[in-house]
């Protein structure tokens, strides 16, 4: 699973790895939560765009979604399958831009359970493309919102060691493939992307332990340049 994540790149670099056409300025975050806004990169008009989205994903036919569960993953093995994101798995597939995720590692039981926070990182120290689905909500008063999910698979042998699920990564060379919805499209080809990523992609960080069970208390190792630019779109 994928429960916090962190983008503190600069947005130059960002937007030089995804190729899209805006030039937006973000803030560094060191954890995004779900229900917040994200960044996320979507195709519209054959052009790469950066779009906010809230995380959560909410299926079109909810109702109330104050009594639907807080969908911010999707399992990428049913993806195609479960009603709740087939339809977004064909049309709304997108990349999520992070320095890395986090993840806690539980031993014990009960009371005596500790919670081991981690920090998982591209090991050549770029930013990573998560995959993900979206989906335009629409309320009973005509309002929308754009939510996403993140897209997990099994755990390589390197995140193994701290929790069993992680994001699918996305490398750049298939960020096209990911993205790209063809007529007709049964999402197979995108499918084959969903696989956990080489065990060398990748680098575990152990943090101090949180000051609170939710939050780790140390950022993630990448650092905005002080005289970079950012501002507040978040």
């Amino acid at each position: 699973m994928c429960g916090r994540f962190a983008l503190t790149a600069t947005p130059r670099d960002v937007r030089a790895l995804f190729g899209y056409e805006d030039a937006p300025n973000f803030p560094p975050r060191e954890a995004i939560k779900p229900t917040e806004p994200v960044a996320v990169v979507v195709k519209r008009g054959g052009a790469r765009r950066f779009e906010l989205m809230r995380w959560g994903f909410i299926p079109a036919w909810v109702k109330d979604p104050a009594e639907f569960p807080l969908l911010y993953n999707a399992r990428g093995e049913t993806l195609a399958d479960k009603p709740a994101f087939r339809a977004a798995a064909r049309r709304r597939r997108c990349l999520i831009p992070a320095d890395g995720f986090y993840e806690w590692r539980r031993t014990g039981e009960g009371r005596a359970m500790t919670r081991e926070p981690f920090f998982v990182s591209r090991a050549d120290g770029r930013p990573m493309a998560m995959a993900g689905v979206w989906e335009t909500y629409m309320d009973a008063g005509g309002g929308e919102i754009d939510t996403v999910a993140v897209v997990t698979t099994a755990a390589n042998g390197t995140v193994a060691a701290v929790h069993d699920r992680m994001p699918v990564i996305v490398e750049p060379r298939d960020f096209d493939a990911w993205l790209d919805p063809s007529p007709g499209d049964d999402c197979t080809d995108a499918l084959r992307l969903v696989r956990p990523a080489a065990d060398d992609a990748v680098t575990v960080r152990a943090l101090p332990p949180p000051t609170r069970s939710s939050a780790p208390r140390s950022p993630p190792p990448r650092k905005p340049p002080p005289d970079d630019a950012q501002g507040s779109l978040f």
